[in-house]
């Protein structure tokens, strides 16, 4: 069974991820790959500085705040670099033997076109905690963390879209959720 974990940027996705792990699930992180394969294939660089039109590789290092400019300026943009680097995280996946994956724009960048899951599971957190969250972990204004947050598809719509919710919103048990649902998937997969 492929299982895709999804859910609005600061929504504690990794959290989650962490404590499947420590239930001895690894996760495919979509958007840690598609850094090391911006990092590392010739080919995504390449098409990427056609795209942007200048070198955004600076030593090998690709300029984040470049490409996020980019990206932010408008939603072509954004379908754009999701059309360069989407198809090489999928082929990853599939490569990579890994049964869970973690992806915060699953739907909106029709990731979940690209690869075959069975169940999807949606982390949600308030709006307000998320900010905090995005905000102290880029180091960013509330601006910019709000400018991600209106970038992907509201938290009420993914939650529509998936077969499953964990609360991370520092009021319900992660861990007691994360619980439930591996029990609540083994009992799916039974049937």
């Amino acid at each position: 069974m492929k299982i895709a974990i999804t859910g609005g940027i600061g929504s504690g996705k990794s959290f989650v991820c962490r404590c499947l792990e420590t239930r001895g699930i690894n996760v495919y992180d979509c958007d840690a790959a598609a850094k090391h394969l911006m990092r590392t294939s010739r080919e995504l660089q390449h098409q990427l500085n056609a795209l942007l039109g200048k070198n955004i590789f600076f030593g090998g290092e690709l300029s984040k705040a470049e490409l996020a400019k980019f990206i932010l300026s408008s939603p072509i943009n954004a379908r754009a670099v999701d059309d360069i680097v989407h198809p090489a995280v999928a082929l990853d996946f599939e490569n990579s033997g890994n049964d869970w994956l973690e992806s915060a724009i699953l739907f909106e960048s029709e990731f979940i076109n690209r690869v075959s899951i069975d169940k999807i599971v949606c982390v949600a957190a308030p709006k307000e905690l998320r900010l905090s969250r995005i905000m102290w972990r880029d180091g960013i204004d509330r601006e910019k963390a709000q400018a991600w947050i209106n970038r992907q598809m509201p938290q009420s719509e993914v939650m529509k879209r998936s077969d499953y919710t964990i609360f991370n919103d520092g009021e319900h048990d992660v861990e007691a959720q994360v619980k439930q649902l591996l029990e609540k998937l083994k009992a799916d997969y039974t049937k």
